[in-house]
């Protein structure tokens, strides 16, 4: 992959959500789909379409897909910056208790009947976890990537141990079914709200990850190297684990816990450009978008009328994907 291919991932991503538009019961055509979103623009005086159809695409169908190219793009770009920062490439937000953390706060915040406020409580849950983890490898005598990721793996399992006991003994009938469908991952009901979130998170966030760029190239050197080339490693390191923990407190409020994004999608991308990250970030978020896109397109049609989590999806696909990665490496090594 070159920068040439950057406007090829583009289109395929706005093709590939006008499809996904059209996808469902409805006999919605690519071609109403676009009229709808011209209306709603201001840009055709009256919809083509009935009233129903119409909120169909508008209200339903296309806040749904944005949401899940931003969610996909969000949690890519988390764990391509998580995999450098700790030069581990089993890195993901899941790595330092950030998903579970964030996981942690938004079942709070539910429970208490705070669900305006949702994404606050996933971010101070997200930013609590990356905390904890960065101030236990700094008591055990500095904050290194191995033992950031010692202190991440075992603030991981407090927080999801927490969530459990929150829900096991908060949570019934209805909502006991609701969250644990959310925590599974699911963009079922995502209002233009919610996905306004996502994308505003997105445009104060990418900036200063794209910006990084050369920095994080650094980092698969060490810390040392890095400074050497007069980076500020601990402030440049904080500052990224600040963003990526905002990044994933958002996702996981509203997609909940949706896994292997963020682990796979870098891998198969620097396989394609290599591992220099002005070519690898941009190229990651996409193809995380267009990945995320297609499986929550197969989450609520697979088996309709029910429709799976789509933490499901990512994991049945994730999975078998990261194992034929894993054996790719270990033949280049």
């Amino acid at each position: 992959m070159t920068r040439m291919s950057l406007p090829l991932l583009v289109i395929l991503t706005l093709l590939g959500a006008i499809v996904a538009i059209t996808i469902g019961p409805a006999d919605i055509t690519p071609s109403d789909a676009l009229a709808v979103i011209a209306y709603k623009l201001g840009l055709l005086p009256e919809s083509p379409l009935s009233a129903l159809r119409t909120a169909i695409i508008w209200d339903l169908r296309l806040p749904r897909v944005l949401a899940a190219i931003g969610t996909g793009a969000g949690l890519a770009l988390a764990g391509t910056v998580m995999q450098a920062l700790t030069r581990n490439p089993l890195a993901d937000p899941y790595l330092l208790g950030l998903s579970s953390g964030a996981a942690l706060g938004a079942v709070i915040f539910m429970l208490l009947g705070w669900t305006l406020v949702l994404s606050f409580g996933a971010f101070i849950g997200s930013l609590a976890a990356l905390t904890l983890a960065l101030t236990i490898a700094k008591l055990l005598g500095g904050t290194t990537p191995s033992r950031a990721i010692l202190a991440g793996i075992c603030i991981s399992a407090l927080a999801t141990a927490a969530t459990s006991f929150l829900i096991f003994w908060s949570a019934t009938g209805d909502s006991y079914r609701e969250i644990l469908s959310w925590l599974m991952g699911s963009l079922a009901g995502t209002t233009w709200s919610e996905t306004g979130l996502i994308f505003v998170v997105l445009v104060v966030s990418v900036p200063i990850i794209l910006h990084a760029g050369k920095a994080l190239d650094a980092f698969a050197f060490g810390d040392i190297a890095a400074a050497s080339l007069g980076i500020d490693v601990p402030r440049l390191r904080f500052s990224l684990l600040a963003v990526t923990a905002l990044l994933t407190g958002i996702m996981v409020s509203i997609g909940g816990a949706i896994g292997f994004v963020g682990l796979v999608v870098p891998h198969v991308v620097r396989l394609a450009t290599g591992p220099r990250h002005r070519l690898l970030l941009p190229h990651a978020a996409l193809c995380g978008a267009v990945f995320m896109l297609c499986t929550d397109t197969a989450a609520r049609t697979l088996f309709e009328p029910r429709e799976l989590p789509v933490g499901i999806i990512t994991a049945l696909l994730g999975a078998p994907i990261f194992l034929v990665v894993l054996m790719r490496y270990r033949r280049l090594t």
